[in-house]
């Protein structure tokens, strides 16, 4: 009997020892903190595009606080595949299991360490390659936003704005993110100026100051009076306040010209940082294609300067609320005419998302040719 009660007490221990190990390694899991890795295309503190993203990605820090470590690469090329493999491995071998690659350029290789390291998450920016659509594995998804909708609203303030009828417009790369803005700036300012032409200056690169205010003084020269950009540095408003001309920023902010600066389409990149960081921190990791704006938070019109005119105010609150609540289905929706005037979507129609996302051709209004 003895042995029995022994044996029956023994169990009983080692039953609870169990159960407390159990306990612990939940614990453990639970205070694990999750490795973040970023990979920036230029400084973090370059007034533009990767300081957005810096900004989200310190929103999310400031909601997670010490469930979170974050690791940032800056200035890493997005055309330079060797450097950009380079970084993502590094953030691998420093032990992030959440990555995002914030550049379109570094779609190619994001899919590669996807594939090398399924353990791993990898969230896209700006491509269209993810799980299920142009990789087969599990442990990938993209992210952008309607900027669109905030390029249209910003585009009616220059079309009210402007005195010669011409907007310039320096542009980085003949990609369909790009021409996306263009058309929908060119949409926004002839809305309500439909004698207004949008000149674009390609300049073959997302960050390079200095190549960026030489296109920007070109189309200034040609008679443009106002500026608008897609790159990663403001030197565009820049350019435009030493000419004595106007300016739509974007990305953010920009207090370094106050008298060109008008209003920008900015990005509000914490509201996803934030939410995809929840995913991981609550085990609801889902792989996704997310496309928000205003209407989700993501991208927004910055203030209007006191620069901008009463009825140019007027003319963007008339259109912000359909702008919003319908986004990219309302800045694209028909009639629209192409550069040679041929009808490209009849009016009740809108631009498909598909389409959108490889759009190749330039609306009516806009001077300047996309490079095969």
């Amino acid at each position: 009997m003895k042995r029995v009660m022994s044996l029956i007490v023994a169990v009983i221990m080692m039953v609870g020892m169990l159960a407390i190990t159990g306990c612990d390694k939940k614990e453990e899991e639970k205070d694990k903190v999750l490795k973040v890795g970023v990979v920036y295309i230029s400084p973090e503190d370059d007034g533009g595009y990767s300081q957005a993203h810096a900004e989200g990605i310190a929103k999310a820090i400031a909601t997670y606080g010490d469930k979170i470590e974050v690791k940032k690469l800056e200035s890493v090329d997005d055309a330079d595949v060797e450097a950009t493999n380079a970084a993502i491995e590094n953030l691998v071998n420093d032990g992030c299991t959440l990555i995002f690659t914030t550049s379109y350029g570094y779609m190619d290789p994001t899919v590669a360490a996807a594939a090398k390291y399924p353990e791993v998450y990898f969230s896209h920016c700006s491509g269209y390659k993810y799980s299920g659509n142009g990789y087969e594995g599990k442990n990938m998804d993209a992210y952008f936003g309607q900027i669109e909708t905030a390029r249209y609203l910003s585009g009616i303030v220059a079309g009210m704005m402007t005195e010669t009828n011409q907007l310039g417009y320096v542009a980085a790369f003949p990609i369909p993110e790009v021409i996306r803005g263009i058309n929908a700036y060119t949409l926004g300012a002839r809305s309500v100026n439909p004698d207004v032409v949008v000149k674009v200056s390609w300049t073959n690169t997302w960050f390079d100051p200095a190549v960026e205010q030489a296109s920007a003084e070109a189309l200034l020269a040609d008679g443009c009076d106002i500026m608008a950009q897609h790159q990663d540095s403001p030197s565009a408003i820049e350019a435009a306040e030493s000419a004595g001309a106007y300016a739509i920023g974007y990305d953010l902010t920009y207090a370094g010209a106050p008298d060109a600066y008008l209003t920008a389409p900015l990005w509000d990149w914490g509201t996803y940082y934030t939410y995809k960081i929840g995913q991981v921190l609550d085990g609801k990791w889902a792989v996704e294609n997310y496309w928000g704006g205003m209407k989700e938070g993501v991208a927004k019109l910055d203030a209007l300067s006191p620069l901008v005119s009463e009825e140019a105010k007027a003319a963007v609150e008339a259109a912000r609320s359909e702008v919003t609540e319908k986004g990219n289905a309302f800045v694209f929706a028909g009639p629209i005419y192409d550069q040679n005037g041929e009808l490209k979507i009849a009016e009740g129609e809108s631009i498909p998302y598909d389409d959108q996302m490889g759009m190749a051709w330039f609306v009516e209004g806009v001077i300047g040719q996309i490079p095969s």
